[in-house]
């Protein structure tokens, strides 16, 4: 079986789609050696660290604006994968080609820029949403990550549940529990981002569904501050703006500034010993399709805060105290009873860490080639 796979965003890491297409094939190519995986990507762009047996394939057009992306996704990426004789295709994020002979799955993480108003952007995007919804209507098969996500594609693109499929992400193995004693890696990210010996942390970005100012506005209200430092970790916003508040200036106003330390962008490779050096990690967002940092906190074996609906409260299971999303008073408390309870806090970290290790991307991996054959099964 070869599977044409669309690798425009390999490249970024960074992103919930760069992280998602790396780490599948990475598990892909060693567990299906019969299983052929075309790289596709549009032309000047190079694929940095791809599995040595999967085939790199160049397009004759770019991606480098909205339009040259919009074909690519619709036409060149479907004659390139048809060049090459691919027996299905698959696009990793929201944008499945609309006409296409070839089977095709498409993996959706969430459907963001359609349930929330602030997301929707200008008629151009907006018109771009519309397209790829009716598109996916058409794909054979499509996967996503949470059955939260799975219930608001069946409610709002009206797609069959049986065409709708969850296969779970995974954290990385770097993210693990250590002893605090023998964590070295520990030691150099707290000397090298000046933490605080003991600290709550949040590590995610600052745009309205996150809910950056109300975590600090609910941390003020906890009475925290003289002892348990917030780490805010996480690219800080160029500018302030509705859709993105600068913190700090929250911070000021709410009078914990001094109690409360921005780190700015944290490299992948620090993330983990930043959870593990955390007392507890909160993520108040009100909407995530997956919600990977949740897992990776658990995985260390740090307990999670954060709120009910969408996927959260599957990822964080019996790991994580959940609040509802406009409940400051909630947000305060829980803070506190993970903050003042020695007993609670080891027993949400036990339970996560057990939670955690049900999520693999080997498994991932294995259900994603599944779904290839069942699909390519049900069109023979």
């Amino acid at each position: 079986m070869r599977v044409a796979i669309n690798a425009l965003f390999w490249n970024q890491p960074a992103t919930g789609s760069g992280q998602y297409v790396r780490r599948l094939v990475a598990h892909l190519v060693p567990l299906f050696p019969d299983l052929e995986v075309l790289l596709v990507a549009p032309r000047g762009q190079s694929i940095h660290r791809a599995p040595q047996q999967a085939q790199i394939v160049s397009t004759s057009g770019t991606a480098r604006n909205g339009l040259s992306k919009l074909r690519y996704e619709q036409r060149t990426y479907v004659r390139a994968a048809t060049d090459w004789s691919a027996d299905l295709l698959h696009v990793p994020y929201f944008a499945p080609p609309r006409w296409t002979a070839r089977p095709t799955v498409v993996t959706i993480h969430d459907l963001i820029p359609l349930l929330l108003r602030g997301y929707r952007g200008g008629p151009l995007v907006r018109a771009y949403t519309a397209w790829v919804s009716a598109a996916a209507r058409r794909a054979d098969r499509v996967l996503t990550d949470s059955r939260a996500a799975a219930r608001d594609i069946v409610a709002h693109l009206g797609i069959p549940e049986e065409r709708v499929q969850v296969i779970y992400l995974a954290a990385d193995p770097s993210f693990r529990p250590v002893s605090r004693e023998a964590d070295v890696e520990l030691a150099a990210v707290r000397e090298r981002l000046h933490l605080p010996e003991q600290y709550l942390l949040y590590l995610g970005g600052f745009d309205r569904r996150k809910q950056v100012p109300e975590l600090l506005a609910a941390y003020a209200h906890a009475g925290l501050a003289a002892e348990w430092p917030l780490v805010v970790a996480g690219r800080l916003p160029s500018s302030d703006s509705a859709f993105s508040p600068d913190p700090r200036p929250i911070a000021r106003a709410l009078g914990i500034q001094d109690a409360v330390q921005f780190t700015g962008w944290v490299d992948e490779a620090d993330k983990p010993a930043l959870y593990r050096g955390a007392r507890a990690f909160v993520f108040p967002s009100i909407y995530e399709g997956f919600g990977l940092p949740v897992l990776e906190a658990l995985a260390c074996g740090t307990p999670v805060i954060a709120c009910h609906g969408s996927s959260l409260e599957e990822v964080a299971g019996p790991g994580g105290l959940l609040v509802d999303a406009t409940d400051s008073e909630a947000l305060a408390d829980a803070m506190r009873q993970l903050v003042l309870d020695d007993r609670l806090r080891e027993s949400l970290s036990r339970a996560g860490l057990a939670h955690a290790r049900q999520f693999t991307w080997d498994a991932t991996a294995s259900q994603t080639a599944r779904a290839y054959r069942e699909v390519l099964d049900g069109r023979s």
